[in-house]
Formats: C-alpha cells, sequence, structure tokens
C-alpha cells in the first residue's frame, strides 16, 4: 500500500509521516529538501532557479515512485510527485516565474513518466490557513523560508484548492488542520489516526473525502 501527505509548506507534512510510520510501523519516504542543491538559490532568485528545482524534484520523486512501487510493504511518502506538478509547477508558471517554453518542457516530460507510475492508495490532505502556515514556518525557523513572501503561500494554497478537489483523481482524506497539533496533543494525533483507520480498514467512515 502507498499513502502519501500533502499540503503547503508548514502543513506538518514531515511530522505526519515520521508519526504515522512510527505508530503503524510502515516505512517513511521523506522529501529532498535538505539535499536538493537548488533549494536555497530558488527562494533567492525564483525565476532564475524555479526550472532547475523543480525538475530536480521531478527526477527524485520519479525514482521514488519506482522503488516505491516494486515493495510489498506499506511505504508513507512526505509529499507526493503530483503536487510538485500541479501545484508548484503550475504555481510558478502562473505567478511569471517560469516560462511558458520552460512549462511547456516540464509538462511535456511528466507527461511521458505519469504512464509509469501509478497514484498513491490514498492522499491525506493536510488544509491549512495561511496564517497558520507563517506562523509554522516561523517556528521552524529555515533561513531561506523566512525571505518566502505571504502572497506566494496564499497562491500555494489556492493551487492546492484546485488540485484536491478539481484535479486529482485519486482517493483524498481531508484533514482539517488548522486547530490541531498532533505531534504533542494526543487526542489531535488519535483524531487523525481514527479517519485514517476509518477509510483504510473499512470501519465506519468518519473522514472527509473530497
Amino acid at each position: 500500500m502507498y499513502i502519501a501527505i500533502a499540503g503547503n509548506i508548514g502543513a506538518g507534512k514531515t511530522t505526519l509521516t515520521r508519526m504515522l510510520a512510527r505508530y503503524y510501523g510502515w516505512e517513511p519516504r521523506y522529501e529532498s529538501v535538505t539535499y536538493n542543491p537548488y533549494l536555497e538559490d530558488y527562494y533567492t532568485d525564483i525565476p532564475r532557479w524555479s526550472f532547475c528545482l523543480e525538475t530536480y524534484f521531478l527526477k527524485e520523486r520519479f525514482k521514488d515512485l519506482l522503488a516505491i512501487q516494486q515493495t510489498t510493504h506499506t511505504i508513507v511518502q512526505d509529499r507526493s510527485l503530483y503536487e510538485g506538478v500541479f501545484v508548484f509547477v503550475r504555481n510558478n508558471y502562473l505567478r511569471g516565474d517560469l516560462s511558458e517554453r520552460d512549462y511547456e518542457t516540464y509538462m511535456e516530460l511528466f507527461n511521458n513518466l505519469k504512464g509509469l507510475i501509478r497514484l498513491p492508495d490514498m492522499l491525506i490532505y493536510l488544509r491549512k490557513s495561511v496564517p497558520v502556515l507563517i506562523e509554522q514556518i516561523q517556528k521552524r525557523g529555515r533561513d531561506y523560508e523566512q525571505r518566502m513572501q505571504i502572497d506566494y503561500l496564499k497562491d500555494l494554497n489556492e493551487r492546492y484548492e484546485e488540485f484536491i478537489f478539481q484535479q486529482y483523481e485519486g482517493k483524498v482524506l481531508v484533514i482539517e488542520s488548522d486547530g490541531l497539533d498532533f505531534e504533542n496533543r494526543a487526542e489531535d494525533f488519535r483524531g487523525v489516526l481514527n479517519k485514517i483507520d476509518a477509510e483504510l480498514f473499512g470501519l465506519f467512515s468518519v473522514g472527509n473525502w473530497k
């Protein structure tokens, strides 16, 4: 089984991935943020580095998906390939930070690859408002993220709403997470687990399917 965690920057994807992996005994797969050679340059000059950054992410996520498809145990992944394409790349294109030529090249590459991969069995969407995202980003204190503009986060949230509720073809469990602190409050984590258990193991559904 293949589970992916979706959500904007600062939504808590990595934390939830780690906690679910520990609780269920799943194998976690994390996004290549620390090791992405373009990330700090990207936040300094987005138009200059957007194509390089997103192509690198596509390469890494595609390799991950090929490996995931060969496994026989459950994988939980921090951000899916599809978010990179339909949220971040689309957002850069609409903001004018990715040229039409680069966007078309990227999408042609993605369309050539997508026939070789499959959708997650379930996508868990951590839905968060922009003020809460900003608070979380400030709290974790990554230097390159502190230069991020608020309107960039707002645009990403709009792209996520379009992606989840209009474009994505697979199953989605939406977690309204503004008031949740599942890392530090056991009752919040249990609430998330109850929703996941209901959808994965055939119990009475308390989830919020799109």
